[in-house]
This record gives structure tokens, C-alpha cells and sequence, in this order.
């Protein structure tokens, strides 16, 4: 593998032996990459506190030989996040999102709209201008459609009604069609999650369009407890597995954390 040069999202570390830590990054370039970072516990000088989670650095890593890992030779600080460190619930938002990233993206397998895209909610939530829960909404859904499992809340996946025409105020969304039931025929069980035909219609805007105009939609409190309640069953069903992260984000959420939804909300 040849070496890389860019910037770079840190999606993970972990130690590895007494001095060295084995570190993962997303980049826009070139996907998902490992490389050792050489005496970074125990060194003042190199990587001296900037290789922390989620922060994106300027990196250098050396070619990879044979089977060995890439060498982490340089790296410098672009954006640390100050403003997401210092809160633990932007925090765990944060960490769930580039846990996502890490799990789902394969070593190489480039995507810069995500690259993109995860960059844009980590700068929002560490502004502050933009809701967390709004936020998480957003990532969640262009991910999921980035990975080929976009919800389709279109209609009933069973009759095929359009949502206009449900009989009630209320959809049922099936995790394993990843799609709306008209409330005929949605049938019980734990895999069925319930919304409201507005908060579905507030998710298609949020879904589809312009990012930049997505972020400033007025999105209703009801709609971001509901839609939080889906994402969060619908992704860590398609992953097959749930998120360490998540079951921390989940923890320490408040439960009117996702109620300043629209710009301005914390």
C-alpha cells in the first residue's frame, strides 16, 4: 500500500504494547486506513495530545510492506473540537457517529460524500448552532442511504397506500422491510416503530436535498424524539450489532436533550 498524505478523521485507538498505539482514519481520499503511531504514549513531541477521537488531523503515514502496518510519520492538528469535548452528551453524539463510520466502512473503501457528511455534523454540533439530536437524525439517515438501506418512507411496503391515505394519524415502520405500514396492516412485535405521519414527512425533508438546506429546516420536537427512536433501532439492526457507543449515548441523554431541534438549539 502506498503512503498517504491528507486529512483525516481519527475513528479509533487502541494501545498497543508499552509505547505505540495502533490508530484508524477516515479519509476523503482513500477510505478507512491503520497506521502505528511509534512512542505516541510516552513521547511529549510526537502526537503530543492531538490524537484523540473524531478530531481531524493532517496526516502522513509510510508505505505499508507486505503484511505490516503503515507507519504514522506526522500529524498535525486541524480541528479539535474543543467545543464537543467539553459536553459529554456532544460527546457520546460524536463518538456513536464515527463508531458508524468504523464499523460499516471497509479498509480502502473511499466515500467522500460521508467524508463530507461527518465532517459537517461534527462541526455543527461543535458550534452549537444546530441541535445534537437534529443532528444525529441527519447523519443517520444520509448514512444509512450511503450504505444502500435508505428507510422508504414513501408508503406501505405491504398494500402499497400512499401515506396521504392511512387511515390514521400514525405509520408503522418495519425494521426488517426497512419501510411505513398503513396502520391495516402493521402487524405487533418489537420490530414495528411508531410515527406520526408528520414526523415521517419532516424525516423525507430532512432525507433527500441540499445538505446545507436540510440543517435549517424547522424540525418539531416530536419529530426528533420519534425519529431518534427509529434510527437508532433501524441502524444497529442493519449493522447487526449495537454500537458501544451508543449504549453510552443512550445512558446519559436527558430526556428532553432532543427538544432544541432547530438552529440555535443546544
Amino acid at each position: 500500500m502506498q503512503g498517504f498524505s491528507g486529512p483525516a478523521i481519527l475513528l479509533r485507538k487502541r494501545e498497543y504494547g508499552d509505547h505505540d498505539l495502533i490508530t484508524v482514519f477516515f479519509s476523503r481520499s482513500c477510505g478507512k486506513l491503520t497506521a502505528i503511531a511509534k512512542s505516541a504514549k510516552k513521547s511529549r513531541k510526537r502526537f503530543a495530545g492531538i490524537l484523540e477521537l473524531f478530531s481531524v488531523l493532517t496526516i502522513v503515514t509510510g508505505s505499508r510492506r507486505g503484511k505490516g502496518l503503515a507507519v504514522l510519520q506526522e500529524a498535525s492538528l486541524r480541528q479539535p473540537f474543543s467545543g464537543i469535548r467539553s459536553d459529554i452528551l456532544k460527546t457520546a453524539y460524536a463518538s456513536y457517529w464515527v463508531e458508524l463510520v468504523d464499523v460499516w466502512m471497509e479498509p480502502g473503501q473511499s466515500s467522500r460524500e460521508l467524508f463530507d457528511l461527518l465532517v459537517y455534523v461534527l462541526e455543527a454540533i461543535d458550534i452549537g448552532t444546530v441541535s445534537a439530536g437534529f443532528l444525529s437524525v441527519l447523519f443517520q439517515l444520509r448514512f444509512m442511504a450511503m450504505a444502500g438501506f435508505s428507510p422508504n418512507f414513501e408508503g406501505c411496503t405491504r398494500c402499497g397506500a400512499a401515506l396521504d391515505w392511512f387511515k390514521a394519524d400514525r405509520a408503522g415502520f418495519e425494521l426488517e422491510r426497512g419501510g411505513l405500514l398503513c396502520p391495516t396492516c402493521a402487524p405487533g412485535g418489537h420490530r414495528v416503530v411508531w410515527l406520526s405521519k408528520g414526523t415521517v414527512k419532516e424525516l423525507l425533508w430532512v432525507a433527500y436535498g441540499d445538505l446545507e438546506k436540510a440543517a435549517r429546516i424547522r424540525f418539531s420536537s416530536r419529530a426528533a424524539e420519534e425519529g431518534l427512536r427509529l434510527l437508532e433501532a433501524f441502524v444497529p439492526f442493519h449493522l447487526g450489532r449495537e454500537p458501544r457507543s451508543l449504549r453510552f449515548l443512550r445512558q446519559i441523554r436527558r430526556p428532553d436533550s432532543h427538544k432544541a431541534t432547530a438552529p440555535g438549539g443546544a
